[in-house]
């Protein structure tokens, strides 16, 4: 079930397809590795340049920690490593935009090259938006497609030094790229990619690939990003219509080689619509913010128990979970500021439950791991079943830890896997 043949196998009706896991949260990958193993699946797992990257990202971690990160955690719940694959996604010069083409596409490349030496095999070359010295914040399909065959130059001289065995990396292109973490203001506002724009940055990439050199790495594009219909925002989806789909989804036929259709944002998408969009040949599904948005509604129903059961212990200190996080995100607005807009009360609301789930960025922080810490501890050693009823009502249909109530942990993983499941559904 690798990923070269994914365009095979769903012709073949043998699979639907595959979702990409986006996110580099603990519990998130736990929760996606729990899955995957009971499914019998591969798992693949991708991370932003905004995550990781040469310089640590949002989470602290360079591709090389990142990958012995994801394997840990893998090893420590018996996941074989042969099944799980890990890809770089948004590799491009979106992270950098603010600087000039040359030093964004610089460290782009740097970060290629990273990526590739620490086994990632699905690299994601997005590099249609532009920097401080390009005329237009998105490129012309040629200024992209020229980008995007550097980038994959990078790659694959890095490819080039790596141990006899080790597998060749996988690209997927594509100029039809949201910003990545969902852009959604009017749902009825989402434009479809038309076939005539597949074709003609097709033809472009090609042309650019085989001229540098590339003609073998031409054969391992795996995919090429469109846009079907859907997309999120704070409070809304753009749902997926297979009507409106319909010309782009017949041009998969027209896709050379393994090349198939990937999409981005399509998280919060209802599972029926995932369904649609597989069995349109929309084989790809990247999902992120609304798993690590699943893990705050858990967290955050927790905090609630919290304060239920500390009525009864007074001596014990609440975590104060919300109030904590609310107390980062003001102190820390840059990976907020610039998508919330409102008044001071739509603000403090969008915080704490957007869609967009801004919030994401902080629970790495000290102090949201020292009051999630103290939040399990207060729980310890297992939630109440009739809490955990009111807050978590599937839980009554999951088997309990032991015979006194739910561990927290396992109700965190529960509340993420039920975001999850949609998508495996979708791809069996």
């Amino acid at each position: 079930m690798a990923l070269e043949e994914l365009k095979a196998d769903h012709l073949a009706s043998r699979r639907g397809g595959q979702a990409a896991v986006c996110s580099a949260h603990p519990e998130v990958l736990a929760a996606a590795i729990e899955l995957a193993a009971d499914n019998g699946r591969p798992l693949l797992v991708e991370a932003t340049a905004g995550q990781v990257n040469q310089f640590g990202g949002y989470t602290g971690m360079t591709p090389a920690r990142f990958a012995s990160f994801l394997n840990g955690v893998a090893d420590g719940m018996g996941f074989p490593r042969d099944r799980l694959l890990m890809g770089a996604d948004h590799l491009g010069p979106y992270v950098w935009r603010s600087e000039t083409a040359a030093a964004a596409m610089a460290k782009a490349a740097e970060l290629a090259r990273q990526c590739i030496s620490a086994g990632f095999v699905k690299i994601h070359l997005d590099t249609g938006f532009g920097c401080s010295d390009d005329a237009a914040a998105i490129l012309p399909p040629a200024l992209a497609a020229e980008r995007a065959v550097g980038l994959c130059g990078a790659c694959e001289a890095q490819a080039a030094r790596l141990p006899a065995g080790r597998r060749r990396p996988l690209y997927v292109i594509g100029a039809e790229v949201p910003p990545p973490g969902g852009a959604l203001e009017q749902p009825e506002a989402v434009e479809l990619t038309r076939p005539e724009e597949v074709a003609e940055f097709i033809g472009l990439a090609e042309r650019g690939f085989r001229q540098a050199g590339l003609a073998q790495a031409w054969e391992r594009v795996l995919a090429v990003v469109v846009q079907p219909g859907v997309d999120f925002g704070d409070a809304g989806v753009a749902r997926y219509a297979p009507d409106k789909a319909r010309a782009l989804s017949q041009f998969h036929a027209a896709l050379p080689g393994i090349m198939t259709y990937e999409v981005h944002s399509t998280d919060y998408q209802p599972p029926e619509a995932l369904a649609q969009m597989v069995a349109g040949h929309f084989t790809l599904l990247k999902v992120g913010p609304c798993l690590t948005h699943a893990f705050r509604e858990a967290v955050f129903a927790l905090e609630q128990i919290e304060l239920e059961l500390l009525k009864a212990r007074r001596s014990a200190a609440p975590s104060e979970l919300s109030r904590v996080m609310e107390g980062l995100m003001r102190a820390h607005p840059a990976h907020w500021r610039s998508h919330y807009r409102g008044s001071a009360e739509e603000l403090r609301r969008k915080r704490r439950s957007s869609r967009l789930d801004r919030i994401r960025y902080y629970w790495s922080m000290p102090e949201a791991q020292a009051a999630l810490a103290r939040l399990r501890s207060n729980l310890a050693p297992a939630v109440p079943a009739e809490l955990a009823a009111i807050h978590f009502p599937e839980a009554g249909r999951w088997p309990q830890t032991d015979g006194r109530g739910c561990e927290p942990t396992r109700l965190v993983r529960r509340r993420i896997r039920a975001a999850l499941e949609p998508y495996a559904l979708a791809c069996r």
